[in-house]
């Protein structure tokens, strides 16, 4: 029996790009373009992050179970944002409020609440050929997803 490695490699570095990527441009839009993540772009941001963790981790063992794991995250992350997005489209009702955090360092809390800035979900704040960021996450992480599994599959031992 042999192993395919070159897909395996391949696999594992999708499985670290794609949600590096998609998290920089979540920083980028957040920090260069001012717009402030709600609760559920908060959410589809975790899976990334231990998606990221994931592929790392398969560079120091065998590679096969951290990066399904990491594909696993990445697609759960496109659920979200698919969900994120129907709730955006108002196809259906978020489960959350959606608001901004309470307070910070002190102060009084409710002059800190009544000037937070409030991050709603089911409003786009931006969209690219009206989809919105959300959606494009849904669509990439699936996407990632995908060919991670794929490439994994490519890669098994052969009899």
């Amino acid at each position: 029996m042999g192993v395919n490695s070159e897909p395996l490699r391949a696999a594992r570095l999708l499985a670290l790009l794609a949600p590096a990527g998609l998290l920089a441009g979540a920083y980028l839009g957040q920090y260069a373009f001012g717009l402030f993540p709600c609760e559920m772009c908060w959410w589809q941001r975790y899976p990334h992050f231990a998606a990221m963790a994931l592929a790392l981790l398969a560079f120091l063992l065998p590679p096969r179970v951290p990066v399904a794991l990491a594909g696993i995250a990445v697609a759960l992350s496109g659920a979200i944002g698919g969900f994120h997005a129907g709730v955006e489209y108002g196809w259906w009702e978020g489960v959350t409020a959606c608001t901004a955090g309470t307070f910070a360092n002190g102060g009084d809390p409710l002059a800190a609440i009544l000037a937070a800035p409030v991050v709603r979900c089911d409003v786009a704040p931006w969209s690219l050929f009206g989809i919105s960021l959300a959606g494009w996450n849904f669509l990439f992480s699936l996407a990632a997803a995908l060919a991670i599994f794929i490439l994994l599959g490519r890669g098994r031992s052969r009899t």
